[in-house]
């Protein structure tokens, strides 16, 4: 095996990479993006790029080509050529960085050979999600300024429209970044798993997918410009201090399929012994009959797991007439869960803003009816997919025992610093979750690098390649070294929340049990209740302290801190 397949899982190398330094500006030239701009080793943006989407919210790889660079000690410059390809046609995009000691700027111009159709084609902007709480002013096209805050809670919804240019000032430094070319917003980014805030091209009020046609050339620019200041700034109130807390029970999410072939199976679960098994049971697919079947009978095989049941309902009947006869279907069948978590199929689907809300019964309707058809058991809402549609669409919190929701760190990035990077924002999503369900129950859903369903589009991607591919159904990365690492530095973020379960892995298919991520989950399911004294990733080193147990991993592909690249270690405490 070579050492790229047994880190990554694919032969597909990683992201080429060179860093630039003008004086006391850095930053690093990525795949035609420039990352991690940094002033003094002040980092005041976390990435500028010119990126497509397509009708589905995937974020097109453009084929790169280099005309011209030069970089001496005060000036750097680059000329790249970008070609982004639909099925309809091919958008052509001269991309240029001109960069001095004290200002950065990135343009470009693009023409289409044909009508190109987009969700999205433009600069973004990222600022770090340290700003939170931080001062920023916005200045919007009419010439008026807005002066606020980065928030600390995670915005639903877009925090600054309109926008013409940001000013915000931390650790001693005022930084301007000014856009020219369209009309450009913000969102929270970090509700999808991005440690930032996002400035992007083109507001979502606007109809899309639109199209770009050659009597229309494309043509944007960033510019960033930064000084020192002697003002005495208020401290960032995001604080996100460690405290103790039990670390969760570990669950593994299983299909009827799955139910049929573990019971044929038992040792497929038993390399990792969690302590419950999620049993989904999506009602507008199958016959919900043979579903109830399947782990009915496993239950009565493996009786000494937790049975939790993600139930997804269409809800064409009244919610009260259609639970009623799954609860029916599902006692007449013998299965006997736990919990129950209920989460309409539309919501499913995410509603951007400017969208109308798809038909659906009120949450209150649907809670009432679960209440009172399975008052008997632990009731949960919340999402089957991720933070940004729970913090858009809210359960009653009532009717419910917890609330859960999903993470995925392949959404808006793909490559494997941008994927190691999420981990930066699970505590602004934890923190933003607590505030929204108060005392409940807290509960994290399948969670794994690849995406088990897209709420942004109409479908995941298949990735029969095994590339590094945003939305993409099955990612390599997941059964190699690199997942293995991930999942401790996923323990790690998430350890000091209160979450009390956690599911990171399905138990077949390519989100499922293979590689060296076993042993990774089994060693965290063995910490299930125990109390977290120590939680911490630092300069890429994941830390956490349970109970006795020392864990230790290597968030980076090159050897540091003891540990070989995406290596990890459990030890016993010394005492």
């Amino acid at each position: 095996m070579s050492e790229i397949f047994r880190l990554y899982g694919t032969l597909e190398p990683p992201a080429n990479s060179e860093h630039i330094t003008i004086g006391q500006l850095s930053f690093t030239l990525e795949e035609g993006a420039l990352r991690h701009i940094k002033v003094g080793g002040i980092e005041i943006i976390r990435c500028i790029a010119f990126l497509v989407r397509d009708r589905d919210w995937g974020t097109l790889t453009p084929r790169l080509s280099l005309l011209s660079s030069e970089s001496i000690d005060t000036r750097f410059s680059l000329h790249l050529e970008a070609e982004f390809e639909t099925p309809t046609a091919v958008l052509n995009v001269s991309i240029f960085v001109e960069a001095v000691q004290d200002k950065l700027t990135m343009r470009a111009e693009g023409i289409p050979n044909g009508v190109f159709e987009t969700n999205r084609a433009g600069f973004t902007v990222l600022h770090p999600a340290r700003l939170a709480g931080r001062l920023v002013s916005v200045e919007h096209s009419d010439g008026s300024i807005e002066a606020s805050t980065f928030p600390s809670l995670i915005d639903p919804w877009q925090p600054f429209k309109d926008i013409k240019a940001i000013k915000h000032f931390a650790d001693g430094l005022t930084v301007d970044c000014a856009f020219t070319g369209d009309t450009f917003e913000m969102e929270d980014q970090r509700q999808w798993g991005d440690a930032s805030y996002k400035t992007y091209v083109r507001p979502l009020a606007l109809p899309w997918p639109y199209t770009l046609s050659q009597s229309r050339p494309l043509v944007q620019s960033v510019s960033i410009s930064w000084r020192r200041n002697n003002k005495q700034q208020p401290k960032s109130n995001d604080n996100y201090a460690f405290s103790e807390a039990l670390f969760p029970e570990t669950a593994i999410l299983l299909t009827p399929k799955d139910a049929v072939r573990l019971v044929k199976h038992p040792a497929d679960i038993r390399q990792v012994s969690p302590q419950r098994l999620l049993c989904n049971v999506d009602t507008t697919k199958g016959t919900i009959v043979e579903y109830f079947e399947a782990y009915a009978k496993l239950q009565a095989v493996m009786p000494y797991f937790v049975y939790d049941l993600e139930l997804i309902c269409g809800f064409e009947d009244p919610p009260a007439l259609e639970l009623e006869q799954l609860r029916e279907t599902m006692d007449a069948a013998g299965f006997e869960p736990e919990s129950v978590m209920l989460c309409p199929a539309v919501d499913r689907i995410s509603t951007p803003p400017g969208s109308e809300w798809p038909n659906c019964p009120p949450l209150e309707e649907i809670h009432i009816a679960c209440a009172n058809t399975f008052g008997d058991l632990i009731r949960g809402g919340g999402m089957a997919t991720f933070f940004t549609e729970l913090n858009r669409k809210r359960p009653p919190l009532e009717k419910l025992d917890f609330v859960s929701h999903s993470l995925c760190p392949i959404i808006h990035a793909s490559d494997d610093l941008s994927v190691m990077e999420t981990l930066e924002a699970i505590p602004h999503i934890t923190r933003s979750a607590r505030a929204i369900i108060g005392d409940a129950e807290y509960r994290i859903g399948p969670s794994t690098i690849a995406m088990r369903h897209n709420p942004y589009g109409q479908r995941t991607f298949s990735n029969p390649d095994l590339n590094r591919l945003c939305m993409a159904d099955n990612d390599p990365r997941h059964g190699a070294a690199f997942g293995a690492a991930y999942m401790i530095g996923l323990a790690t973020a998430l350890a000091g929340s209160g979450v009390t379960v956690w599911t990171p892995s399905e138990l077949y298919g390519p989100r499922g049990l293979s590689g060296p991520i076993t042993r990774a989950i089994s060693l965290l399911a063995s910490c299930a209740g125990k109390s977290v004294h120590k939680a911490s990733i630092k300069n890429d080193l994941a830390k956490l302290v349970i109970g006795s147990l020392q864990i230790e991993a290597n968030l980076t592909s090159q050897p540091f801190g003891g540990l070989g690249p995406f290596e990890f270690k459990a030890s016993l405490c010394q005492s």
